[in-house]
């Protein structure tokens, strides 16, 4: 295994980064993860594009997103795969204890794993936890990423593969590591930005090419809707089948299988849309 580190590959046992970087004192970093598929990214453009926007976000320096691409293809090239999690890290870099950032310049960070296709449908629950809407980090894919640990594992016990959020005023928002859409009288809905949702690669490619629209929806929908799937970059579109003590019977439903299909289509035909 070869992973980029700061201009470089190292073996896994040679990459390392300093115990005063900022990503792991304070969380203070961004990352993307992008699906492989014998070794080509897929959404590249996208992934790197939301990169950028959660650095200027974070108030990190701008990221060389030509070196970023060099360290994916030579990351790529190095850990030859059929299917692959692709891990983008960029951070604040060497700094003081505290919350202070360091005049040291980022940290880059790229890898790759092994991974499999995900199962056509999947278990999710609800928690009780909240989403900010408001935060200074909403919207932006940072490493502070501690109350997505808590909530899957929340849903592991209980049998799911995810867990969704709602956000402080009661509204559904998204899970924590990914999107959610649903379907009411067979009109595909899912949450708009302002609900505190990530702006979701998948979810984007997802509502375009299916016709979804964004509308604000109270999280008991997942007691009445009559389909619901989750999108990310590992999953693309994958049905629930159940949410909580709910069974969905049927699923994948028609709205959800055609959302599939296309997906599988369009982003089968173009790598990088």
């Amino acid at each position: 295994m070869k992973i980029w580190v700061n201009g470089g590959l190292r073996t896994a046992e040679g990459a390392r980064v300093s115990v005063f970087d900022h990503g792991l004192t304070v969380g203070d970093g961004i990352f993307e993860t992008a699906k492989t598929v014998q070794g080509q990214p897929f959404a590249l453009t996208r992934h790197l594009d939301r990169l950028s926007r959660s650095a200027r976000g974070l108030g990190l320096p701008e990221p060389d997103l030509d070196e970023v691409r060099r360290a994916c293809t030579a990351v790529l090239d190095a850990n030859p795969m059929e299917l692959g999690r692709l891990r983008i890290t960029y951070t604040g870099g060497l700094s003081p204890l505290g919350s202070d950032r360091g005049d040291e310049g980022p940290t880059l960070i790229v890898a790759v794993g092994e991974t499999k296709r995900r199962p056509d449908t999947t278990a999710v629950i609800t928690v009780p936890w909240t989403r900010n809407e408001r935060g200074a980090l909403t919207g932006l894919k940072t490493t502070s990423y501690a109350e997505n640990v808590v909530a899957l594992a929340r849903a592991h016990e209980r049998g799911a593969s995810e867990a969704l959020f709602a956000n402080t005023v009661g509204q559904l928002c998204e899970g924590t590591g990914s999107n959610v859409f649903v379907v009411l009288d067979g009109e595909l809905h899912t949450p708009p930005l302002a609900s505190g949702c990530l702006a979701g690669i998948t979810r984007a490619l997802a509502a375009e090419w299916s016709g979804a629209r964004e509308t604000d929806l109270p999280l008991d929908v997942l007691e009445r809707a009559d389909e619901i799937f989750v999108t990310s970059s590992l999953r693309d579109v994958q049905a629930v089948h159940r949410v909580d003590g709910r069974e969905l019977p049927g699923a994948p439903g028609p709205v959800t299988s055609k959302a599939m299909r296309v997906f599988e289509e369009r982003s089968g035909a173009d790598m990088d849309p």
